[in-house]
């Protein structure tokens, strides 16, 4: 447990805490043994991420309003983005779990990882005070934050980039998925979107639907200039 350790930057004094917040339901069930699971550590965990985040986006965006702010606390807290913060730490090698759950994909499962993340942050609570659990919820989402930069961004990249091209034409962007990869419990999918015939943003996710949503952030890093170029070049692909 010493790399995760130093990896949360908190050293348990119970460290019973950090093996519960580890522990998926699947243990207990298959071993028919009545092990503390991390199902409740994760209800605890829930409230103080979603507390701990509001007041760091409170005091990092000063100028955002509340519609804002509520749409970026929600894109860190999704099981996605709380899944993403569990693989920076590789927390799912720690799990302790039913062979079951292993062989069907659960130590990388977005739902696993997120369920544990607040668990452990949960522990940490327990374990330390909010002191401890706000120094954690720094640590692991400062730098998801730090993506956003000066201003919180729109949560709906599909949504935003809808809005910019039906501004210069009619015509709405397609996604497809090009490329599918990987075993059947940890698949990865590659999308692309289309507009005026032509490829504008190209992405990978973990599913389907966060593959286009990837793709659609690629497509945003064009100016508005660029796309009307690609509008009024249309003829001469035709």
């Amino acid at each position: 447990m010493e790399k995760l350790v130093s990896a949360l930057g908190h050293s348990f004094r119970d460290s019973s805490l950090l093996i519960q917040a580890l522990t998926h339901a699947s243990l207990g069930y298959e071993t028919q043994r009545a092990l503390p699971d991390n199902q409740r550590l994760e209800f605890l965990g829930d409230a103080i991420i979603q507390l701990l985040l509001s007041e760091l986006l409170f005091e990092k965006f000063t100028e955002a309003d509340e519609g804002q702010l509520t749409k970026v606390r929600s894109q860190l807290v999704s099981t996605k983005a709380l899944a993403h913060v569990a693989r920076k730490i590789q927390l799912g090698g720690y799990l302790l779990m039913g062979r079951g759950e292993e062989t069907h994909g659960g130590r990388e499962r977005d739902s696993s990882l997120a369920d544990a993340m607040e668990a452990v942050v949960g522990a940490v609570y327990l374990d330390g005070g909010m002191k401890a659990a706000r120094a954690l919820a720094e640590r692991l989402f400062l730098p998801e934050m730090e993506r956003l930069g000066d201003t919180p961004s729109d949560s709906n990249p599909k949504g935003q980039l809808q809005e910019i091209l039906q501004a210069i034409s009619a015509q709405t962007p397609c996604y497809r998925i090009v490329e599918e990869s990987g075993p059947a419990h940890a698949k990865s999918f590659t999308a692309v979107v289309c507009w005026e015939e032509q490829e504008i943003g190209r992405g990978l996710g973990r599913s389907k639907k966060e593959a286009e949503v990837e793709a659609a952030r690629a497509a945003l890093q064009r100016s508005a200039e660029n796309y009307t170029a690609i509008r009024n070049s249309k003829k001469a692909c035709e």
